[in-house]
C-alpha cells in the first residue's frame, strides 16, 4: 500500500487525484489476467485473397490459429510488430467470412469456436471503484479492444453467414458457451456489452434448444441482482434483448412468462439504480399487458405495493411507466385499478416535490386517459378533488397551481353537478375543521387563565399548612389533661383549616 505524504494529507483534493491516476494505470486490466507466460513472436502470412481457392480452407485454419495468440495491452512498447498483426489478421478474417461463400465447411467450427472462446471469455477483474456511478463516473475500459472488438465483429458475422449451420454448430456453441457469454454482461465497457446483445440476440433466434436455457440464466442474473448483489452492469443490455423476446412470446402465454413478470421484472423496480435500465424495464412490462390485458391488475397493484417512498427520481419514473401502461390498458381493466391507483395519482399531485406533482399532473394531457377518466369521473373526481383544490391554494410553486387549475376546469366541465356538490362538501367540511380549530384555541386559553389565576391561592395554602400544624400541636400539648371526650372534639379553628385545605384541592375547585 503506497504511504500517503504530509501535502497529501493536508490537501484532499490531491490524494483524490492520485488515487484516480492509480486506478487508471491499473483499471483497464481484464487482459493482464490471460497473458501467455512465453512472448511469442507472429510472422505475417499470405493474404487469403491472393491464395488460390484449393489452399483457401487451409490458410483459414492457420490464420484462425494465429489469432488464439494474446498480448499484455497493458504494457504499451512491447509486442508492437505481433499485435499489428493480430490485429490485420482479424481484419481480414472478419471480411472473408462477410464477402466469401462456401467458407464455413463442417471441419472449420471447432477452430473457429476455439478462436473466440479464447479471446473474449476471461474472469473479469473486479471494479477499481467500488462506489461507481455509471451516470457520473467514466467506466473502466477493455484495454484489448482493438483486438477484441474485431473478435466480436467475426462472431457475429459468423452467426448471420448464409452457409451458417445452427446444427453443426450447436456441438460448440453449448450452454457452457451460452453461460460464459452471459457473465460478460457484467463488463463496464459499454462497447462490448452492445455487441454482446447483438450476439446474444442472434444465438437466441438461431438455437431453438438454447432458448428457455438462456431465459432461465437471465432469470437468475436479475434474482441475483435483486435480492443479493444488487450490482450487475448488463441489466438494460438483457432487458432490451427481453423486449425483443417476449414480442415473440405465443397467446396464451405460459404460466412460466407470467411468473416471470410477476417475480422479476416486478421486483427490479426496487433497486437503487433503476434510472439506468428504467425505459428498457418499463418496455418490457408494457409488452407484457398488450400480450396479456388481464395481467394489468396484479402489475399496477405490484407498482404500487413498490412504490418509492422518499426518492423522487424514482417517483417520475414510476409515473412515467404507469402512463405508458394506461396508454394500453382496456376499459375493462382500468375499472379494476381505478380506486387504488387515482389515490396514489392523489398523494403525487399533492407532493411538494414540483416535479413529481408536475409529472402526475401531466396525465390529463394524455387524450385517451382523459377518455378513461371521463368514463369513470363519478369515481374518479371524488377521489381526487381533495387534494387538487387544497393544491390550488397552498402550493409554492405557480407552475403546479395553474397546472391543477385546468385539471380542475376539465374535470368540472366533465361532470359540473359532482363537481359543485363537492365544492359545497369540502367548504362544508373546512368550516367544521375550522371551527373545531377555534374551539381548541378557546379551550387552551381557558385553561391557560385558569391556571394564572389560581396560582396565588396555592401558593397562600402552601405557607398556610405548616402554622396550622404548629396550632395544633400547642393545642395538643395545652389540652394534654383534659378528658378523651373533650378532646375528641374539634374546634372552630381546626374546622375552618380543613375547609380550607380541602378547598385547596382539585375536587373542590
Amino acid at each position: 500500500m503506497s504511504t500517503i505524504s504530509a501535502s497529501e494529507k493536508v490537501d484532499g483534493f490531491t490524494r483524490k487525484s492520485v488515487r484516480k491516476a492509480q486506478r487508471q494505470r491499473k483499471s483497464q486490466g481484464s487482459s493482464q489476467y490471460r497473458t501467455q507466460s512465453a512472448p511469442v513472436e507472429l510472422s505475417p502470412l499470405p493474404q487469403l485473397k491472393d491464395t488460390p481457392s484449393a489452399e483457401q480452407q487451409e490458410l483459414f485454419m492457420q490464420k484462425l490459429n494465429q489469432c488464439c495468440v494474446l498480448f499484455d495491452f497493458l504494457d504499451s512498447v512491447t509486442d508492437l510488430k505481433s499485435k499489428e498483426i493480430k490485429r490485420a489478421t482479424l481484419n481480414e478474417l472478419v471480411e472473408y467470412v462477410s464477402t466469401y461463400r462456401g467458407v464455413l465447411v463442417e471441419s472449420a467450427y471447432p477452430d473457429i469456436t476455439n478462436m473466440i472462446c479464447t479471446n473474449i471469455f476471461r474472469a473479469l477483474p473486479p471494479s477499481d471503484n467500488p462506489d461507481f456511478d455509471p451516470e457520473e463516473d467514466e467506466p473502466t475500459l477493455e484495454v484489448s479492444w482493438p483486438h477484441m472488438q474485431l473478435v466480436y465483429e467475426f462472431l457475429l458475422r459468423f452467426l448471420e453467414n448464409p452457409d451458417f449451420q445452427p446444427s453443426i454448430a450447436k456441438r460448440h456453441i453449448d450452454q457452457k458457451f451460452v453461460l460464459q457469454l452471459l457473465e460478460l454482461f457484467d463488463s463496464e465497457d459499454p462497447r462490448e456489452r452492445d455487441f454482446l446483445k447483438t450476439i446474444l440476440h442472434r444465438i437466441y433466434g438461431k438455437f431453438l434448444g438454447l432458448r428457455a436455457f438462456i431465459r432461465k440464466q437471465i432469470n437468475n442474473i436479475f434474482l441475483q441482482f435483486i435480492y443479493e448483489t444488487e450490482h450487475f452492469n448488463g441489466v438494460a443490455e438483457l432487458l432490451e434483448i427481453l423486449g425483443s423476446i417476449i414480442n415473440g412470446f405465443a397467446l396464451p402465454l405460459k404460466a412460466e412468462h407470467k411468473q416471470f413478470l410477476m417475480k422479476v421484472l416486478i421486483p427490479l423496480h426496487t433497486a437503487k439504480s433503476l434510472a439506468l435500465f428504467h425505459a428498457q424495464l418499463a418496455y418490457c412490462v408494457v409488452q407484457f399487458l398488450e400480450k396479456d390485458p388481464t395481467l394489468t391488475e396484479p402489475v399496477i397493484r405490484g407498482l404500487l405495493k413498490y412504490w418509492p417512498k422518499t426518492c423522487s427520481q424514482k417517483e417520475v419514473m414510476f409515473l412515467g411507466e404507469i402512463e405508458e401502461i394506461l396508454d394500453v390498458v382496456e376499459p375493462t381493466q382500468f375499472k379494476k385499478v381505478q380506486e387504488p391507483l387515482f389515490k396514489q395519482i392523489s398523494k403525487c399531485v399533492a407532493n411538494a416535490h414540483f416535479q413529481v406533482a408536475e409529472r402526475a399532473l401531466y396525465f390529463w394531457n394524455n387524450d385517451y386517459i382523459l377518455s378513461l377518466i371521463e368514463e369513470n369521473i363519478d369515481k374518479i373526481l371524488p377521489i381526487m378533488f381533495g387534494s387538487l383544490y387544497r393544491i390550488s391554494k397552498e402550493h409554492w410553486n405557480p407552475t403546479i397551481v395553474a397546472l391543477v387549475y385546468n385539471v380542475l376546469k376539465t374535470l368540472m366541465e366533465m361532470n359540473c353537478t359532482l363537481f359543485d356538490e363537492l365544492t359545497s362538501s369540502y367548504k362544508a367540511e373546512r368550516q367544521r375543521e375550522k371551527k373545531k380549530e377555534q374551539e381548541r384555541d378557546e379551550l387552551w386559553k381557558k385553561l391557560d387563565q385558569f391556571k394564572l389565576g389560581n396560582a396565588p391561592l396555592v401558593q397562600n395554602n402552601s405557607h398556610s399548612i405548616p402554622s396550622v400544624q404548629n396550632n395544633n400541636n400547642n393545642n395538643n400539648n395545652s389540652n394534654n389533661n383534659e378528658s378523651q371526650e373533650a378532646t375528641s372534639t374539634p374546634s372552630n379553628k381546626d374546622l375552618a383549616v380543613t375547609v380550607e385545605v380541602e378547598d385547596s384541592t382539585p375536587c373542590a375547585k
